[in-house]
């Protein structure tokens, strides 16, 4: 024992002496809410663990000390640590000037608390408003400070406060080779970052609790609540964009209620805007709806349980970027907020998220999945490194820090290493003669396009679907992009939320009760979402097109057959039974010719390519069909283009046909103008061009005052159904960003 206490009075002053000082390192942790204290405890432990070689001294500022955010100190408390000092730093208020003003007051009542202790260094973590007052302070009063979680990047003003604490402290531990990169380019001393891993993973990989059920149960008040039924929802507002923030927390509590799973949701941080989001709690009755319970705070030991076993995390925190990965848990993050954040295959983006529609899609997609666990945050071993960190830093050598600034080069180098992936969608347009697949760029770009004759049976048709896919995203790498996902139009009634082709066209065989998601996803690894390809001509134009920014308009597609799409609010309207928008299919005369459906009269049964061939065919059987400057060879089959080549060389009957047509079509948009008033009306496919000024006759003759108003243009999109297809995966991703 006596050897043991030398050899310990020995090591500590082997540390003193390569600290250059005689006495203990005195450190300051400071914590400003529930998220950093999750992250700073370990390293507080592990201090308080070494007295021999350490003095710790605690100071809680910010939320900790409010109220409505659960007075969250006391579980500072609860671990057994000393605070030595209380300082309420927060100025109510709901907008940006309220958050100036905390930094303010904290500014004014830290530096009386510094002069008292008198730290060696002091710990800041994270990129909070508060932590920078505390980072301002400390370099102000020529303090060390260690910046935890420096070098990471995220889509608010937090990546501009982060990197402000980064220039302000003299070292760093950084949580991923990403983030350690980041801060030499910032031209941080290679020498003064320790790549540790975030301190808090020691605590999650080395979490087993056999009674996580007992803490579900309490959280989600139910005996009744299973593991992997339940979700975990923590949303805040971002500051740079409130107004969109509040909206966006709003259509997801929208989402969860229609999803109609047991939630915990979480209030959110102490910003400009999380008054206005608890009034949105408050207005949609979250506090009180049997499948919602709403807490102020969750300690940290527990939150883990909660969502190491839930089914689904959403909302925009970083928590659920980083921490949530060691479970796997599948984790939906919204907007822009952990924009540029590393993340493991188990977080799906929904980048706009703007409507309900997208958020409960993804719910719907996420829900009950199982991921493999990510460990790009850490490994268990943060806080050993961290300490031995500490005890490497010479108080002898300069404070003032020396930055490491590159030499300047006069030629760029434009090597192919350098230049930054395209994000980009793998879209497959299955028609009734060509199967396509395409690479689709984030800007509508189609990259490389393939070709193939549709084959007539189900087998045949899954094995070249899957044949081109994989070719495509092979090809994808030598052209430099980064495939998120597969999107797939396809004629007929589909199921999007299952990715199942419900029952096609007769004009693709064998087509009908077709699970694609599955094959798909399990062969190239990638999400996989499925529309009718009228609906996505429609997400086509909202994204790419003249839809772009419109709430309410409708697209028609003028092809083999007639379809559409309709955008209401700007959310793409699937029907109850998947059977919105088939607008080929709206009844124009009570004795029309028969169509294709059963039905006699539809606008599909004058207007679709198919309507027009046979009628050329009757012409040409007739003899009545060919006019000066045309001809035919003798095997060459009768098609549409016959018919509008005859009508445009002065043939009577064809161009008689033809006006036939396009008032069965302008009757159709009539009747779709007085039952969802669009602002506009799209026309798509081949035949659009002959069309348009038909349409705007019959509305000017035929529709109501109130809706002649509406605009009428041609689509100037080249392949709406390609790009729409693109436009199902490219609002989501669920690639890691690097």
């Amino acid at each position: 024992e006596l050897y043991f206490k030398n050899l310990s009075k020995q090591k500590q002053k082997e540390v003193m002496e390569k600290n250059g000082s005689h006495h203990k390192l005195r450190v300051c942790v400071a914590t400003c809410n529930r998220a950093d204290y999750s992250k700073l405890a370990p390293i507080m432990f592990g201090i308080k663990a070494e007295p021999q070689f350490f003095e710790l001294d605690v100071v809680v500022l910010g939320s900790h000390l409010i109220d409505d955010y659960g007075n969250t100190y006391r579980m500072i408390e609860q671990d057994d640590f000393d605070i030595h000092t209380r300082l309420h730093t927060i100025v109510r208020g709901e907008d940006e000037a309220a958050m100036v003003e905390s930094v303010g007051l904290a500014l004014v009542k830290l530096p009386d608390v510094l002069n008292r202790l008198r730290p060696d260094i002091m710990i800041v973590h994270g990129d909070r408003f508060d932590a920078l007052a505390l980072a301002t302070s400390a370099a102000l009063m020529n303090i060390r400070i260690l910046h935890i979680e420096g070098g990471e990047v995220s889509g608010t003003i937090d990546d501009s406060i982060r990197h402000a604490i980064t220039k302000l402290a003299h070292y760093h531990v950084c949580c991923t080779r990403s983030a350690e990169q980041h801060l030499i380019a910032m031209c941080e001393d290679h020498d003064r970052i320790l790549l540790a891993g975030c301190p808090s993973y020691d605590k999650l990989l080395s979490a087993k609790n056999k009674d996580y059920m007992s803490i579900i149960r309490m959280w989600l008040a139910g005996e009744d609540v299973k593991p992997r039924d339940y979700i975990v929802a923590l949303q805040h507002p971002v500051t740079t964009d409130i107004k969109h923030s509040i909206k966006m927390f709003e259509l997801t509590l929208d989402a969860l209620i229609s999803f109609n799973k047991r939630t915990l949701v979480l209030f959110p941080n102490v910003d400009a805007g999380d008054k206005e989001m608890v009034r949105v709690m408050r207005k949609k009755g979250i506090e009180h709806h049997p499948n919602f319970r709403a807490v102020k705070h969750v300690p940290f030991e527990q939150f883990i349980q909660l969502v190491a076993h839930a089914g689904c995390m959403i909302g925009n925190s970083s928590c659920g970027v980083r921490e949530v990965g060691a479970f796997g848990t599948p984790v939906i993050n919204l907007g822009t907020r952990q924009t540029g954040r590393e993340t493991g295959e188990n977080v799906l983006h929904v980048r706009d998220a703007d409507t309900q529609d997208k958020i409960l899609h993804a719910l719907q997609l996420q829900f009950g999945k199982q991921y493999p666990c990510s460990k790009i945050y850490g490994d268990g071993n943060a806080v050993p490194r961290i300490l031995k960190f500490l005890k490497s830093i010479n108080l002898k050598e300069p404070l003032q820090k020396k930055f490491c600034f590159p030499p300047v080069k006069d030629n760029i180098s434009q090597d192919i290493d350098h230049i930054l992936e395209t994000q980009s969608a793998l879209a497959v347009d299955l028609g009734g003669t060509n199967l396509r697949v395409a690479i689709v760029s984030m800007k509508g770009e189609v990259v490389k396009k393939y070709t193939q004759l549709n084959p007539k049976t189900y087998e045949d048709r899954l094995e070249l679907i899957l044949k081109m896919c994989v070719e495509a995203a092979s090809e994808a790498v030598n052209v430099n992009c980064r495939i998120l996902g597969v999107g797939i139009s396809t004629g007929g009634r589909v199921n999007p939320r299952e990715g199942i082709v419900l029952h096609s066209t007769k004009l693709i065989q064998e087509w009908s009760c077709v699970d694609l998601r599955t094959p798909i996803s399990d062969a190239l690894h990638l999400p996989v979402w499925v529309d009718n390809d009228g609906n996505c001509a429609a997400l086509a134009e909202r994204k790419f097109g003249h839809g772009k920014g419109v709430e309410n308009f409708v697209t028609l597609i003028t092809g083999t057959g007639i379809g559409g799409g309709i955008i209401h609010q700007h959310e793409l309207i699937h029907g109850s039974s998947f059977c919105a928008a088939e607008l080929g299919h709206i009844v124009v005369s009570l004795d029309g010719p028969e169509c294709l459906c059963g039905s006699q009269g539809c606008i599909e049964a004058y207007a679709s390519g198919i309507a027009l061939q046979r009628e050329a065919k009757k012409l040409h059987d007739a003899d009545l069909l060919l006019v000066e400057g045309m001809s035919m060879k003798e095997e060459e089959p009768v098609s549409a283009a016959h018919l509008i080549q005859a009508a445009r060389l002065g043939n009577a009957r064809a161009g008689g046909i033809l006006r036939t047509a396009g008032t069965a079509l302008g009757l159709g948009v009539v009747n779709i103008l007085h039952t969802m008033n669009p602002s506009l009306v799209i026309l798509s496919g081949v035949l659009a061009s002959h069309y348009v000024s038909a349409v705007k006759d019959v509305i000017h003759r035929q529709a109501l005052s109130s809706a002649k108003a509406v605009d009428v243009v041609v689509s100037n999109l080249a392949d709406p159904a390609l790009l729409g297809a693109a436009s199902l995966v490219l609002d989501y991703t669920t690639r890691r960003t690097y």
